[in-house]
């Protein structure tokens, strides 16, 4: 990361208070501490989405970019999701500018010190991820403080470990785009702490209003296990010649009742995703169904990356 630091604005809304009463609702034996400082690393579309759920809970949410340009962009994106959200009568004008508020951003991990949760959305590259965690354990001071990630498929214990505090490092998996999609992957590896898994799931149920299932920590974890393969099903199919990317799409839609055409679906969560995913899959698995077509790795190799991009099978 560089040195150079960007602030969109000061927070100036207060966050909003938090169910003290939570953790006997959910049945756990002690409190969860209120979480209100949350860092993200990364501000693409996933880190972005973070960042919007966050500050429209009322936290006071800290982004960590990798340059001037990364704030830019990321700024962006967050103003556009918001002013939709205004648009669809889902977010009301003092709302939006209330999140907007709570919001900063920073070149520097260092700046995510006094934060009470970091949600790291770095791109899906371990030897990237395994770097951004080691460097969150020597500048994040609290030692109750959640060290969460956002893969889709990487080993969470591998991240654990890069770290001396383990027990308060777990996988947060949202789903794009996040502030509409209500659920989140919890998941715990072999050395998390129960009550960090406790604290967590707390926040992203209590504060956030979403749904979380608890996972283990395995290749994909329940969602990306099952759909992932179905993806590059279909993929391998339209390689093969077998039927085009419209009527792959519609043959799902019409014929399942899918709100989206596995290929369509690709192009949204983004080619390069996919096949970082099916790598993963296959690493730890070596089944067939998980290897990345060679079509696939020529379209990430080209750009060609789906919506991000602007042409993935579909053209947008």
């Amino acid at each position: 990361m560089s040195t150079v630091t960007a602030s969109s604005a000061t927070p100036g809304t207060p966050p909003a208070p938090d169910p003290e009463a939570k953790s006997a609702a959910s049945g756990t034996t002690a409190a969860a501490p209120a979480i209100r400082r949350v860092g993200v690393v990364g501000c693409g579309v996933m880190g972005a989405g973070l960042a919007e759920v966050c500050a429209r809970a009322g936290r006071d949410v800290l982004v960590a970019a990798s340059g001037p340009e990364g704030i830019a962009r990321g700024r962006a994106r967050l103003e556009r999701s918001l002013a939709a959200g205004v648009r669809r009568g889902k977010v009301t004008e003092e709302d939006r500018d209330a999140a907007l508020a709570r919001v900063r951003f920073t070149t520097e991990l260092a700046g995510l010190r006094d934060r009470q949760l970091v949600l790291e959305a770095a791109p899906e590259h371990e030897p990237t991820k395994l770097r951004v965690f080691r460097t969150l354990d020597e500048v994040v001071e609290d030692p109750e403080a959640i060290l969460a990630s956002n893969t889709s498929a990487l080993s969470v214990m591998k991240l654990a470990r890069a770290t001396d505090r383990p027990g308060q490092v777990l996988g947060l998996h949202f789903f794009n785009p996040a502030p509409v999609l209500r659920l989140v992957e919890v998941v715990s590896t072999l050395l998390t702490d129960d009550r960090a898994r406790r604290t967590a799931e707390d926040f992203v149920t209590g504060v956030l209003g979403k749904q979380a299932i608890h996972v283990g920590d395995r290749s994909g974890f329940v969602v990306n296990a099952l759909l992932v393969p179905y993806l590059l099903s279909a993929i391998r199919m339209y390689e093969a010649g077998y039927a085009d990317a419209e009527n792959i799409d519609k043959a799902m839609t019409l014929g399942c009742s899918h709100p989206m055409g596995p290929l369509a679906l690709a192009d949204l969560i983004g080619l390069d995703t996919v096949a970082a995913i099916g790598a993963a899959l296959y690493e730890e698995f070596k089944e067939p169904a998980h290897a990345v077509p060679p079509l696939l790795s020529r379209m990430v190799d080209g750009g060609l990356l789906g919506r991000k991009s602007g042409r993935g099978f579909h053209t947008y």
